[in-house]
């Protein structure tokens, strides 16, 4: 009787054990990492001001955190064309590159906000006007840019984090040498339009963000 009595004591010690294990995996499970989560994708960018035309590329690389929050890393590429840059009939030729991340909060599911940090690595050249008495120039120099705007998306759903998108940006920092800022300081408009594309969400059962 004395050893069937130790036997339910520690059974009762241990089984409470075993099922708070159970539901730290289970918590993990439905909180922690999840593959299918993991998105890719990229855009295009245009941009056209008076005198300049900015174009780029930003594939990228993230994670949905939840249902209304993505966090991503970025690469950005763009040329950029300004003429009367200095003088009427001179022009610039820019090509830019650097690493940037973004945070997309979605209000619902086919709109959202979006903040964008970039910091690029420039190379301009200038092209002096005919008898303008300047020279050609070639230099390299970096800036920041810290897009803030919003877009549209063909649907983000749970369970299916694959989509088209276009959006609207604008540099709020306006740092005189950012590709977003025309000749006279002014934030012009940045259009992005891209794909974005789930990952580990094919064939399997979809699984809901929370």
């Amino acid at each position: 009787m004395k050893r069937i009595f130790v036997v339910v004591l520690l059974a009762a010690l241990t089984l409470p054990c075993f099922a708070q294990e159970e539901r730290k995996k289970e918590d993990y499970k439905e909180h922690g990492f999840k593959k299918e989560n993991l998105f890719t994708g990229g855009d295009v960018t245009a941009s056209f001001y008076s005198g300049g035309t900015v174009l780029g590329l930003s594939p990228y690389f993230g994670y949905s955190i939840n249902k209304y929050l993505d966090v991503a890393a970025s690469l950005n590429f763009n040329y950029i064309s300004q003429r009367d840059y200095q003088v009427y009939g001179d022009k610039i030729r820019q090509n830019d590159f650097g690493p940037g991340a973004f945070i997309r909060v979605y209000p619902i599911h086919f709109l959202f906000a979006q903040v964008q940090y970039e910091h690029n690595f420039i190379r301009q050249k200038y092209i002096p006007a005919a008898n303008s008495g300047y020279q050609e120039e070639i230099v390299h120099f970096d800036a920041n840019s810290l897009l803030v705007g919003g877009g549209y998306t063909s649907g983000r759903r749970d369970g299916n984090n694959t989509f088209y998108y276009v959006s609207i940006l604008w540099d709020v920092a306006k740092v005189a040498e950012s590709p977003y800022v025309d000749g006279l300081g002014r934030a012009v408009p940045v259009i992005k339009a891209g794909v974005n594309i789930g990952l580990f969400q094919g064939g399997g059962r979809r699984h809901r963000r929370r």
